[in-house]
C-alpha cells in the first residue's frame, strides 16, 4: 500500500511541477474588425461600451501587421484614416503578445483569449480590453 501511495504522490508531484504552455493562437483570427465591448481594470471594476464611434481593424500576416482606428458609417462603410500603429507578434512559452509602435510610443499586450468571435487583450497594467465582432448596421 506504501509503494502505491508514493507512487501516487510522486505522479502528482511530477505532473504539477511540468511547466504550462502557453496557448497557440490562430492568427488569421485577428484579422478583420474588431469592437471593444468593455475594459476591466486590475481591481475588477468594468467599464462597458455600448456605443463606439471607432472599431478596431486588424492586418496581420507572418506576424507583423498594422491596427487602425476607423469609424463605422450609417451606410454600413467605414470611415478610415492614414493612421496606424504597426504590429508585431510574437509567440512564446509565456504567451502570445502584440507589440505595438507608432511615431509616438511603443507597448505590448497579451494575448489572452482569441476566437471567431471574441478577442481579449491585457497590457503592462493588467488591464483588459474586451473586443467582439462588430455587428453590422445600415440604414439603406
Amino acid at each position: 500500500m506504501k509503494k502505491y501511495l508514493f507512487g501516487f504522490l510522486t505522479f502528482i508531484l511530477f505532473i504539477s511541477c511540468q511547466e504550462k504552455k502557453a496557448e497557440v493562437y490562430d492568427l488569421d483570427l485577428l484579422n478583420g474588425y474588431w469592437e471593444i465591448e468593455q475594459v476591466v481594470m486590475p481591481d475588477g471594476t468594468k467599464k462597458e461600451f455600448k456605443i463606439n464611434e471607432t472599431i478596431d481593424f486588424f492586418k496581420v500576416k507572418n506576424d507583423s501587421g498594422f491596427r487602425k482606428k476607423v469609424t463605422p458609417q450609417l451606410d454600413g462603410t467605414y470611415l478610415i484614416n492614414d493612421v496606424d500603429e504597426k504590429i508585431k507578434i510574437e509567440q512564446t512559452k509565456h504567451g502570445t503578445f502584440v507589440h505595438y509602435k507608432t511615431n509616438y510610443a511603443k507597448w505590448k499586450e497579451t494575448i489572452l483569449v482569441l476566437t471567431e468571435e471574441q478577442l481579449v487583450l491585457q497590457n503592462d497594467q493588467n488591464i483588459k480590453y474586451e473586443y467582439k465582432k462588430p455587428t453590422p448596421f445600415s440604414v439603406k
